[in-house]
């Protein structure tokens, strides 16, 4: 791939509008900055003459193919360079830049074991803490390495006042250099190009982005797996661990346990999470009780050969819960597995065959075997938001005390709302064919599967 379309980093940032028409551009300063940022990284590296050091997103949100030139850039920089304002993080756009970038290094620390973040964020104007979403609060950053003035009023304000321009100076060359020892301490591998109309934002739907006054979003991982300790006769022991949480479906291509790469993917969607062995959760599953979370379920087909477990499961498949989504993941490359795969599909797809068929394509393609970690990435996003709808959907509500003309009832729970709650979002994303999901408009509470906004099953689709 030519060093031209290989940027060094990625500047991403959210687009001031004009102040009047006519007026002057104001992201003419994001422009010098990126200038001379892309100058300091030219003289700290031997990147040749010719070759991109910096890649901004404004030079191509018009004309054809921007989709295309914007995910080659994400999947092939080295490090990704979020300016933060309270703009940024209301801006859906930025938000599918961070997931597309941030995808990238939860992959690299599936496979390597080891933590990979390359991301280096910059205070293009300072923002309150309690106004980060969790993927940016997350992140491990000292800004006041770059000096006082820099924390204080962030580069828009070094650069806009002519006094400080020793502190710009002393800002932009330190943000440079963070850039590049990070480069150089995390290789990241170039990646398959996102489709970007279709990626989700890191920072979450409307109205949930984290902002002052919005509930913490959350969501419940639970594995069903065997232990080292209970594996089937002939079940090779390599795959497993102490616990279900250690269970490693992808080894040896993947050095993390498939529940721990699903919670950084789960929280790289601006979600808390909760980890949980099905084996564990006896008391949990309760479909007396209203939802106070949307769930992922994740199941080794192997599980079902312990008889106990395979009736739970079995329980659990009878009783509606469509707000607890299911993935099995699959590894093509594991001899046992794929040597008795018809007979490990068949059983589960007997014991569990509501979940195995309900929902949109992308549920029904990940309850019938996700084939590697990549295949995770790109499908479990989908399964999430099919999980949060459908939390939405169900999720008991109280009417607030007052008479009949009192506001909309309120939503309870860990997605709760200050507010009456939002129009649920358009389908998300289409499916392979080109088609959204359907809504025949049946009750959500209709017996039989439903898909992710409460309407019977399109399995036929």
């Amino acid at each position: 791939m030519p060093a031209s379309v290989q940027p060094y980093f990625f500047l991403s940032y959210a687009h001031t509008p004009r102040f009047g028409a006519g007026g002057p551009d104001p992201d003419m300063w994001v422009e010098r900055l990126f200038r001379d940022l892309s100058g300091h990284v030219m003289a700290l590296t031997d990147l040749p003459a010719g070759a991109d050091a910096g890649f901004m997103d404004r030079e191509i949100r018009s004309g054809e193919g921007w989709s295309e030139r914007l995910g080659t850039a994400l999947a092939t920089c080295r490090v990704f360079v979020p300016l933060f304002s309270p703009r940024y993080f209301a801006s859906e756009m930025c938000g599918k830049e961070w997931f597309a970038f941030a995808h990238r290094t939860i992959q690299r620390t599936a496979v390597s074991g080891e933590p990979a973040e390359a991301i280096v964020p910059a205070l293009w104007v300072p923002v309150p803490p309690a106004q980060l979403p969790g993927p940016a609060e997350r992140l491990q950053f000292n800004h006041n390495t770059f000096g006082e003035r820099y924390v204080t009023d962030g580069l828009y304000g070094l650069i806009k006042l002519r006094g400080y321009a020793e502190q710009y100076e002393r800002a932009v060359y330190e943000l440079a250099k963070r850039i590049v020892r990070v480069a150089e301490s995390v290789r990241l591998e170039i990646s398959r190009p996102m489709d970007y109309r279709v990626v989700p934002s890191a920072f979450g739907g409307p109205g949930v982005s984290g902002g002052p006054g919005t509930a913490a979003r959350t969501l419940h991982v639970t594995v069903a797996a065997a232990t080292r300790h209970d594996l089937p006769e002939g079940r090779s022991p390599e795959y497993y661990g102490d616990s279900a949480l250690d269970w490693n479906p992808y080894h040896p291509a993947a050095q993390r346990p498939v529940a721990y790469v699903a919670e950084d993917l789960v929280r790289s969607l601006n979600y808390q999470t909760t980890l949980a062995s099905f084996d564990d959760d006896a008391g949990h599953f309760d479909t007396k009780q209203p939802p106070t979370r949307p769930e992922i379920l994740i199941v080794d087909r192997w599980a079902v050969a312990d008889d106990l477990r395979r009736q739970r499961l079995a329980a659990f498949d009878q009783d509606p819960r469509p707000w607890v989504s299911v993935v099995v993941p699959w590894n093509r490359y594991d001899h046992q597995s794929r040597t008795r795969e018809a007979e490990l599909t068949g059983r589960l797809e007997d014991t569990m065959p509501v979940k195995m068929s309900q929902g949109r394509i992308a549920c029904r393609a990940a309850a019938n075997g996700v084939a590697n970690m990549e295949t995770l990435g790109q499908i479990l996003p989908q399964v999430v938001e099919a999980a949060a709808q459908q939390f939405l959907r169900h999720a008991q509500v109280y009417p607030p005390a007052g008479g009949a003309h009192s506001e909309r009832p309120r939503l309870l729970g860990p997605m709760g709302m200050t507010g009456p709650p939002a129009p649920p979002p358009a389908p998300f994303p289409p499916d392979t064919e080109g088609h959204h999901t359907r809504t025949s408009g049946q009750h959500p509470d209709a017996d039989g599967p439903t898909n992710e906004a409460g309407d019977a099953d399109d399995s036929q689709s």
